[in-house]
């Protein structure tokens, strides 16, 4: 998998019009996650590449996050006091695009680039690093409809569809599910949390004893979902898909209970954000959209992503 990664990462440099060159030591650059990398391995992967990269590049990197995903307010104030210490670039997913155009506005007038990473964001011009979640969300949907029979009671488990990243894996799943014919029975928001993915997903069971496939959105609602199915006993009987192939989803694959998770590269996220703010700073280009990729992940590649 390492030469995976990094042949994704040589592809997307490519994308990069400007030559990075090696900063110094004074430069700053902030990685705004949506949640902290504690307890979370796609945040932790993350902060690890951006890390990795600031490092490599010789730039000083910080890395923030709101306590949960769901704390605009303190993203947004995390951004307003980091823009007050002078940083340099901003590298951000932001919570809610919306509530945090303004801050962003602000940071680009003030002369700091920005880029988006995991979440597109609402501000004109402004470079998305990531996946292309609709259609991973398609891919993940299609996996369930070569493997479950048409007409069959099926449930997805939405993330914040606030954030473009919740709206895009909801409606490419939607779509997906809709075309080959299944029937969709629930479908509600765990907040991309593992406690509230078990939760939402006992209430789904006790609506739907008959359902048939699961689709979640990120793999820590889809491992909590695992155990309300393990808990009703019905875990044999309901093919569920995941999103971001994480090592304990990875695991969970391998043990025959989730059946598979779309694969993101949270690492080249972090990486690839911090390498293309630094490109901006140094007065280089960057196209619109670089897209990290996704891959299905099923029990014959799991084993990769531990």
């Amino acid at each position: 998998m390492k030469n995976f990664f990094g042949a994704i990462t040589v592809i997307a440099a490519g994308f990069l019009a400007g030559v990075v060159s090696v900063a110094s030591a004074a430069d700053t650059i902030v990685v705004s996650m949506k949640g902290p990398g504690a307890g979370n391995p796609f945040w932790a992967a993350v902060q690890r590449g951006a890390e990795e990269k600031g490092k490599e590049l010789g730039v000083n990197v910080v890395v923030l996050a709101p306590p949960t995903e769901s704390d605009v307010a303190a993203q947004i104030s995390q951004i307003e006091d980091q823009l007050a210490k002078g940083v340099k670039g901003i590298v951000i997913a932001p919570t809610d695009p919306n509530a945090l155009a303004p801050v962003i506005d602000e940071a680009i007038a003030d002369g700091v680039p920005v880029v988006f990473i995991d979440t597109k964001g609402t501000n004109a011009g402004v470079t998305y690093i990531g996946t292309d979640n609709q259609a991973g969300a398609a891919l993940a949907a299609k996996h369930i409809c070569d493997n479950v029979a048409k007409g069959s009671d099926v449930a997805i488990l939405q993330g914040i569809v606030t954030q473009s990243t919740g709206k895009a894996r909801a409606d490419g799943s939607h779509e997906g599910l809709m075309a080959c014919g299944l029937n969709i029975v629930a479908e509600q928001t765990g907040e991309w949390d593992r406690a509230k993915g078990l939760a939402v997903m006992e209430n789904i069971i006790t609506a739907n004893p008959n359902i048939k496939a699961v689709f979640a959105s990120n793999d820590n609602m889809g491992l909590g979902a695992i155990e309300a199915l393990k808990s009703a006993n019905m875990l044999d009987q309901v093919f569920l898909v995941g999103f971001d192939a994480n090592p304990d989803a990875a695991e969970s694959v391998l043990a025959g209970e989730m059946a598979a998770t779309v694969a993101q590269n949270p690492y080249n996220m972090g990486a690839i954000g911090v390498e293309s703010v630094l490109t901006l700073m140094k007065g280089g280009k960057l196209a619109p959209v670089i897209d990290t990729g996704t891959v299905l992940v099923d029990k014959a590649i799991a084993a990769d992503y531990k």
